[in-house]
């Protein structure tokens, strides 16, 4: 990289450091540019076609904002690090941002806790990546490098050379990520005990949580589905109260209402001063901020839950310290884990899980069918056996 030209500045935001990109790092003589025919994009340079790629996303605001993160991660790497312009990359680069991905130097420079994009503190990654999210990145940057490909911007897609390790949910990892009955009950313990008394602010996360929690045990939603949604994606339909849902994959589906959801629902309705349901038009959020009439952004549903979480963690940490340590790993996806995991438990019929969790395969919702398991070693226990040398010892 002798030749290469790097920016010579500190970190900051994609949109401050392309105003100040020397020419050789814009793009706009890559040397993996398609010069044989008319580009399909209105992009002078290689912001411009990240741009145009980020723009088909517009309508899928998270993922939007999942593909932006990796692309501005690329670009910053490609004119600080690497002196090269988006547009240069070849295979050995991407194996060399791959490698940086998972030890990302200098520390301090590139890492950071989370930080507003408009202070001094903002970094572009947490820390160390681990395997599972540097396939997720190479995946987002192959489709963004294809994209430009094939609208005639590149011509060729170093990406589409990384060999993709094989990813597979393991139930091990389900297991990990959701909490048993004794911690989901702990849980709900804990918050139907808090006092609504302390405060205005205080009183209004109480109550966001119980309905919160009641949503997701009875739905088990995503989090970017119950930031997106609305008092009127619930609807009556033959005596029965529906969810209408555009899940992953902008996929449609309605899922039935349990009764307790809708309990907790009125509950929550009449607090914020509200009908007890919601009519055809009522388009106000799902869930509130704390104060006013504005909707949650996912980030703001997990800080919510995290400090549930922290709490009821701190609260019985001297009685139950396994719940309690359980309790602090929780994050807000477990809580879909956590419902699905339940439902499965108490027998509800293969077809409808799946449909329940909207999964695209079988062979997902098949991974939360723990009672086999448990089957399984019960019956292995049936036939008893010893070693010798163990019935030696039980005699002493």
């Amino acid at each position: 990289m002798a030749n290469n030209v790097t920016l010579k500045t500190g970190i900051a935001p994609l949109e401050e450091l392309a105003r100040q990109l020397p020419e050789p790092l814009s793009g706009r003589r890559g040397i993996n540019r398609f010069w044989d025919g008319p580009c399909q994009i209105p992009a002078r340079d290689d912001v411009e076609a990240v741009e145009s790629w980020l723009s088909e996303y517009e309508s899928r605001p998270q993922t939007w904002r999942a593909y932006r993160k990796e692309a501005e991660r690329l670009l910053l790497w490609c004119w600080l690090s690497c002196g090269k312009a988006l547009s240069s990359l070849n295979r050995d680069d991407i194996r060399q941002y791959m490698a940086f991905m998972a030890n990302p130097q200098p520390y301090a420079q590139w890492c950071g806790p989370r930080a507003s994009k408009r202070s001094g503190q903002w970094r572009p990654f947490q820390g160390p990546l681990s395997d599972r999210s540097i396939q997720q990145a190479c995946r987002i940057l192959k489709s963004l490098f294809q994209y430009l490909q094939d609208a005639a911007y590149l011509s060729g897609n170093p990406f589409a050379l990384v060999k993709s390790k094989r990813q597979s949910t393991e139930p091990h990892a389900l297991r990990e990520r959701h909490l048993d009955q004794q911690s989901w009950q702990a849980l709900i313990a804990f918050l139907s005990g808090l006092n609504v008394g302390e405060g205005r602010r205080r009183e209004a996360e109480i109550q966001r949580w119980r309905f919160m929690l009641a949503f997701w045990y009875g739905l088990a939603p995503r989090v970017h589905e119950v930031a997106a949604a609305k008092m009127n994606d619930l609807f009556e339909w033959r005596g029965r109260w529906w969810w209408r849902v555009l899940g992953k994959g902008q996929k449609y589906a309605e899922v039935p209402v349990p009764n307790a959801v809708l309990t907790a629902l009125v509950a929550y309705r009449r607090y914020l001063g509200l009908s007890d349901f919601p009519d055809a038009d009522d388009r106000s959020p799902m869930i509130r901020r704390l104060s006013g009439i504005s909707g949650v952004t996912p980030n703001m549903i997990y800080r919510s839950l995290k400090r549930l979480t922290d709490e009821a963690s701190v609260a019985i940490e001297d009685e139950q310290p396994d719940v309690a340590k359980r309790l602090s790993r929780a994050s807000s996806h477990w809580f879909r884990h956590t419902s699905i995991t339940h439902y499965a438990d108490a027998g509800m019929e293969l077809r409808f899980l799946a449909r329940q969790a909207r999964h695209a395969s079988l062979a997902t919702t098949r991974l939360y069918l723990h009672e086999d398991d448990q089957d399984w070693a019960d019956q292995q226990d049936r036939m008893i056996w010893q070693m010798p040398w163990q019935h030696d010892e039980a005699g002493e």
